[in-house]
């Protein structure tokens, strides 16, 4: 099925997110038997992203995308998503957002012996692609392109 660049779709979304005060976090297309267009939306304020919120933007969203018209006049389902707690840091946002929190990081290879552990994340540097975390007294840096899976460590009472 052929389908519009997701930069498109993305711009013709972004400004219902801003109206309804929540932040676009990602657009994504799933061909196949029952194609899908899943809208991941994030925000900061207390309690995140709701049900409510969720079918707000559904509803806002809907004639946006008919005219857009995403997939030529063929059949898609619209969801609309929190991208949940677990979820893999993937924009500069999300490492400044959790910079003095602890972080679950899954490597390629091993370092120290482990491929999986926690830590808390001191420094984010886009430019030269590095973080810097603390764990156990010891600060050291890791490359990015070390780093398999970078989330927000979910810590239960």
């Amino acid at each position: 099925m052929k389908v519009k660049p997701l930069e498109e779709i993305e711009r013709a979304l972004r400004p219902i997110a801003e109206e309804q005060g929540v932040e676009l976090y990602e657009v994504v297309f799933r061909q196949g038997r029952h194609p899908s267009l899943t809208v991941f939306l994030d925000t900061d304020r207390e309690g995140g992203i709701d049900l409510d919120a969720c079918e707000r933007f559904h509803n806002a969203a809907d004639p946006v995308l008919d005219e857009l018209d995403p997939t030529f006049g063929q059949p898609y389902t619209l969801n609309v998503s929190s991208p949940g707690l677990d979820r893999p840091f993937k924009k500069e946002s999300d490492f400044l957002k959790n910079i003095g929190k602890k972080v679950e990081i899954k490597l390629f290879a091993p370092i120290r012996g482990e491929k999986f552990f926690e830590a808390v994340l001191r420094d984010y540097d886009g430019a030269a692609g590095n973080i810097t975390v603390e764990r156990e007294g010891e600060t050291f840096k890791l490359n990015l392109s070390q780093i398999v899976k970078i989330s927000q460590a979910i810590e239960f009472d």
